[in-house]
């Protein structure tokens, strides 16, 4: 049973202002694994003085001393591996393979991605008499979402600190376990007192203060475009800068090829890592309508072969993160059946021989149309719809009638084809073949959100641009 009842502010760990806990379930055995401390504005008051406090230093600090702490912390990642792995699948139930594997391994990466980024990043430069220089913006409120943990934190806290800011992170309280665990990491690792702070807690105690506290400069949230508008609200009246990366509702347009039958396999299997709960997965399938039959039937069996619940299987997917999310996405599939479009795998309920532990069954929708509750709405689980299209022009009309724009994905054998696509979806990250890369820019058009993250796209979301005119001689 773990029991994480400390605060991380100004280098120490400390016991909150007001004694508050949440119980911790676990997704496979939905029993209680352990127990956090909640925090309140009066925590992030502290951990606000003590960034402010350790801002003046660390803003000024050079290149060297940054790449010096974040290869510190590259190294204590590394001694850390095996805990943070345990740690993601003990809070969402990821199997061995996903927890220790990508989870883990996404946080290293964008590790080594700040640290080659910080290596030749430029934070001035000369323009006729004008020097044009990049500062810290300053205190900076992250906040955090539980399914990808390790990587989400990684992505907001590396580019802070290596731009010079002081923070507050917010973990998710639904899977704080590796957010813990992660700030041991950093503390091994010799952080300045005060350069980074987490506190445990809810968006209404700790979100709701971070977003609003006078002396913050910055907030970065990623989570749910309904949780994102209520931080830009409680953001707008200190007019501090807010980055946003939100729901998406991504398409893969499968274009009419050889690989045809091939690509609607794989496009199912991109589905369902992490059990569906990626903002950017391929959850919207559209395929051409003279070879829909062959899709269908390639979309099933590639459903039926996804094992779910094995620990032993490299392949399997575990739960979803909590009964809430479980609830909502069996919502959604009974408004699926209800709106008439056909399950051609999975469905309602748990997979057989699963009876305890928020499993979803791999699904799959044929005969949606973008219309349908399904299309529109972010269900968050394995969950694909497929759409048929008339022509290529149809297929990008199609993709782009959302209200997201986070990611898209292009599958073909024509690299050519898939180009010419790829160009006309409206989103911040387009995937042809579901190519992956962590130097590609993250983040969203439309209600997916603003900003960008990853590699030195998202350095500039924790710089300030000042212009000194007649710093040179004319």
């Amino acid at each position: 049973m773990r029991e994480y009842l400390k605060f991380y502010i100004d280098g120490k760990w400390v016991d909150p202002v007001e004694p508050n806990s949440l119980d911790i379930d676990n997704p496979t055995t939905e029993q209680v694994s352990g127990k956090i401390a909640l925090g309140s504005a009066a925590d992030v008051d502290k951990a606000v003085k003590a960034a402010r406090k350790a801002f003046a230093t660390w803003s000024t600090s050079s290149r060297a001393e940054r790449l010096d702490l974040l290869q510190a912390i590259l190294a204590e990642y590394q001694k850390r591996s095996a805990n943070l792995g345990e740690a993601v699948s003990e809070e969402m139930g990821a199997p061995p393979a996903l927890g220790s594997g990508t989870q883990v391994y996404l946080g290293l990466g964008q590790l080594n991605n700040a640290i080659d980024a910080l290596k030749n990043f430029s934070f001035e430069e000369s323009r006729g008499s004008t020097l044009v220089t990049k500062e810290p913006i300053g205190v900076c409120g992250l906040i955090t979402p539980w399914n990808w943990p390790l990587n989400q934190i990684a992505c907001k806290v590396y580019p802070a600190l290596a731009t010079g800011c002081t923070m507050i992170l917010k973990p998710s309280e639904v899977a704080p376990y590796s957010g813990q665990i992660f700030t041991e990491v950093i503390d091994a690792a010799g952080v300045p007192a005060g350069v980074y702070n987490m506190i445990f807690g809810d968006g209404a105690g700790v979100g709701v203060a971070l977003s609003s506290h006078p002396d913050i400069d910055m907030v970065s949230f990623t989570g749910s475009t309904r949780a994102g508008i209520d931080v830009a609200k409680n953001a707008a009246a200190t007019v501090k800068r807010v980055t946003q990366e939100l729901g998406g509702k991504s398409p893969n347009i499968v274009l009419d090829d050889d690989d045809f039958v091939r690509n609607v396999a794989i496009g199912v299997k991109a589905m369902m890592p992490n059990s569906g709960q990626s903002c950017n997965a391929p959850s919207r399938m559209l395929v051409p309508k003279r070879r829909k039959d062959e899709a269908l039937a390639a979309a099933r069996a590639a459903a039926e072969q996804v094992k779910v619940g094995d620990p032993n299987d490299k392949s399997a997917i575990g739960p979803v993160a909590s009964k809430a999310q479980f609830d909502k996405i069996q919502r959604l599939i009974q408004s699926g059946i209800d709106e008439g479009a056909t399950v051609v795998a999975g469905g309602l309920g748990r997979p057989d021989g699963l009876d305890t532990g928020y499993y979803v069954r791999p699904t799959v929708f044929a005969d949606v149309t973008n219309d349908m509750a399904i299309a529109r709405e972010e269900i968050f689980g394995p969950v694909l719809c497929i759409l048929d299209y008339d022509d290529v022009d149809h297929a990008v009309e199609l993709a782009n009638d959302t209200d997201y724009g986070l990611a898209g994905y292009v599958s073909a054998a024509d690299l050519e084809a898939a180009r010419a696509v790829a160009r006309r979806i409206r989103a911040g990250q387009v995937a042809i073949n579901h190519a992956f890369d962590l130097n590609s820019p993250f983040g969203g058009y439309k209600r997916s959100g603003n900003g960008r993250e990853w590699s030195e796209f998202g350095f500039d979301e924790y710089l300030e641009v000042k212009g000194t005119i007649g710093y040179a001689p004319q």
